[in-house]
């Protein structure tokens, strides 16, 4: 059972990454070819955008700092 849930929890994190990856690679798109990069990439980036600037300054900064410790936690738990 562990190693099921084991298995999934992978597998899992690898979508998110890739998904995170492609998020990346689409934003990269957008700032290298800007206005032109087409109708998705552009739908894509005003997402992003307005999600970033929904988010105030004091809420960013405590999402960095969650994200520090679970990476921190991960990386022990692992060890």
């Amino acid at each position: 059972m562990l190693d099921t849930l084991s298995k999934a929890t992978h597998y899992l994190w690898s979508f998110v990454e890739l998904g995170f990856v492609a998020l990346l690679a689409i934003m990269l798109i957008y700032l290298v070819l800007g206005q032109g990069s087409g109708s998705f990439v552009l739908a894509v980036a005003a997402n992003v955008i307005k999600f970033i600037n929904d988010i105030p300054a004091g809420n960013l900064a405590a999402l960095g700092i969650v994200a520090a410790l679970v990476y921190w936690m991960t990386r022990r738990v692992s060890a």
